[in-house]
Formats: structure tokens, C-alpha cells, sequence
């Protein structure tokens, strides 16, 4: 069976996937459920361990009332930013799909993909509404960028889901840390993260199978260049995604000094920010994009260090 073939046959099962196990934003959510209801103070809210904020000194000095309304103000910045960051990918998705020729199989894959991301959108930004707070998301930069990034993905497919995987792959790492470590929090959190890690495990699939199939057949200078801009999209978009700007810092109360010593001062924090890329390490290394030049990219950006062994394996085995 040629590649070709298999990616096809990976898009048939993912597409199966999303018709037999999909979600909606109002339905699956019950939102009127007591439990539900947001109150900034509610203890549910402090952030656990697995959080890079909430394992910090400073945090866990503040009393119980404000870790809670610290740890709600970050929940919904992270939400808006994941509302952004996928109208961003839907509107790529969107502009790939126009010039796609018929009995293409990524038709059919990525407007499920697409249907996913609007519910996706929905519950992220009813999240944020329900929360109080007036979250902006991403910093300004990204915002005023966000116009034009959809054009790559017809212009630029592996640069665009390139930073599809950017964008993803820290999200589900932080969802999932949080999900595994027990710590009790919000029910209504719990369940949008369930939600979104079941249904990002295809979208974070798809990416990963889009440039194991596509990359090794670009000539020598197109493979050349992404194994460079690799690394740089993983580090600029994975920032983005994660890290509070000084703006939202100051509205949660939180000293710059302390974000700045999380991402990614501290050894913890540089720990953590090579974690967060150990499966797309993995993938770099397949598709033939770590050579001598864009290992030293990967280090510089301090994002370098063992792949994963398999997609998803938790950074606590992967030493």
C-alpha cells in the first residue's frame, strides 16, 4: 500500500470518527446545571498543580479567594485565545478546501474539522461570557496578524498546518496534564476540556498525517526551509497560546516578574516548554526535517530534547 493510500484510508477512518463521535456546544453542554454556575470564588476554580501558574510560589502564597478568581481570569483568557486561534484555522481550512480539485478525501475530512472548530468557538466564547471577565485572548500582535494567516493555507499548506500543530498540540498537552492529575476543579471546565481533547485528537491526527504525507515528496530547498520555519512557528505560535501578556497579567493581578519566571525562566518552565513539543519532535524527525541546521534552530529556541516515543505519551514517561 503506498502512502497515498494510507493517508487516504486515515482520512476515511477519521472522517467515520467524526460522524459516530461528535459534539455540540449547547446540547452536550449543560449549561443551566447548578453545579455549573460561575462564581469567581468558588474554590473549584484554583488552579491545579499541573497549571504552570498554579504550581508557582507567588500563586500558592495568595489566599484561597484569589487563587480562585486568578485561576477563572486565566480559564477564560485561555478560552478566548482557543476561540481566536480557531477562527484563524477554520478560515484557513476554509481557503485550502476552495481550490481542492473533486474526489478529493480532504473535502470531506476537514469540513467535519470545521464543524468541530465552530462548536469549538461556541463553547470556548460562552465560557468566557459566563465568566465575568472581559478577556481579550491573544496579545495585540496576533490579533492584527490574524487577518492574513489564513491565506497561508492555500499559498503555504505545510507552514499553515504547521501552525495548526502550534497552536494544538499545547493546548491538548496542558488540557491533558490537568485532566490526569486528579486534582478536583470546576465540573463545567472539566467537561469543555473533555470535549475538546476527545475531538482534537483527530484534528492534531489529521496535521500530523497532512505533513507525513506531503513534506517528503517537496524538493530539497521547500523541505530545507520548513525544516527551519518549523521550529520558529512551533515557538512563536506555542507563546502566543499560552503566555498571558502584561496586559491580561495585570487585570488577573498577577506581577509580570512571576510570568516571566513560568515562561520560561525557571527550570520547571523550561521543562515544561520542551514538553510541550516532544510530539512534534517526533514528527520533525520522521518527515526528515532534523538536520544539522534546524537542530540548532530547535535549541536556540530552547524547544529541543528527546522526541516522543508515540503521539500523546505523557511527559512523565518520556524520560
Amino acid at each position: 500500500m503506498t502512502r497515498q493510500q494510507t493517508y487516504h484510508e486515515v482520512l476515511q477512518t477519521l472522517s467515520e470518527g467524526s460522524v459516530h463521535v461528535h459534539f455540540d456546544a449547547f446540547t452536550d453542554i449543560d449549561w443551566d446545571n447548578p453545579d455549573f454556575a460561575v462564581d469567581p470564588h468558588d474554590p473549584r476554580w484554583v488552579l491545579p498543580e499541573a497549571d504552570p501558574l498554579g504550581g508557582h510560589p507567588w500563586y500558592r502564597e495568595q489566599s484561597p479567594e484569589r487563587r480562585a478568581e486568578i485561576g477563572l481570569w486565566r480559564y477564560a483568557n485561555v478560552a478566548k485565545v482557543g476561540m481566536q486561534f480557531e477562527n484563524v484555522l477554520m478560515r484557513g481550512a476554509l481557503d485550502y478546501l476552495f481550490h481542492l480539485r473533486n474526489q478529493n478525501p480532504e473535502f470531506r475530512y476537514l469540513t467535519h474539522e470545521i464543524t468541530e472548530e465552530t462548536h469549538h468557538t461556541q463553547m470556548f466564547q460562552e465560557f468566557v461570557n459566563r465568566s465575568g471577565f472581559d478577556a481579550h485572548g491573544g496579545r495585540r500582535s496576533f490579533r492584527a496578524i490574524s487577518r492574513f494567516l489564513p491565506l497561508a493555507a492555500s499559498l503555504l499548506p505545510e507552514a499553515f498546518f504547521t501552525g495548526v500543530l502550534a497552536g494544538e498540540e499545547p493546548i491538548d498537552h496542558l488540557q491533558k496534564a490537568i485532566l490526569r492529575s486528579g486534582e478536583e476543579g470546576h465540573p463545567l471546565l472539566r467537561r469543555i476540556m473533555q470535549i475538546h481533547v476527545a475531538e482534537e485528537a483527530r484534528h492534531i491526527s489529521f496535521a500530523h498525517e497532512f505533513l507525513r504525507t506531503k513534506v517528503p515528496g517537496y524538493g530539497k530547498v521547500r523541505r530545507g526551509a520548513l525544516s527551519v520555519t518549523f521550529p520558529l512557528i512551533m515557538r512563536l505560535l506555542g507563546d502566543v497560546i499560552v503566555i498571558p501578556d502584561r496586559k491580561t497579567a495585570a487585570k488577573m493581578g498577577v506581577p509580570y516578574w512571576v510570568i516571566k519566571d513560568i515562561f520560561w525562566k525557571s527550570a520547571d518552565g523550561q521543562k515544561m516548554l520542551r514538553d510541550l513539543f516532544a510530539d512534534v519532535r517526533m514528527l520533525a524527525e520522521d518527515i526528515g526535517l532534523m538536520n544539522k541546521t534546524s537542530r540548532r534552530v530547535w535549541k536556540m529556541l530552547r524547544i529541543d530534547g528527546r522526541p516522543s516515543r508515540y503521539r500523546g505519551q505523557p511527559s512523565s514517561l518520556a524520560a
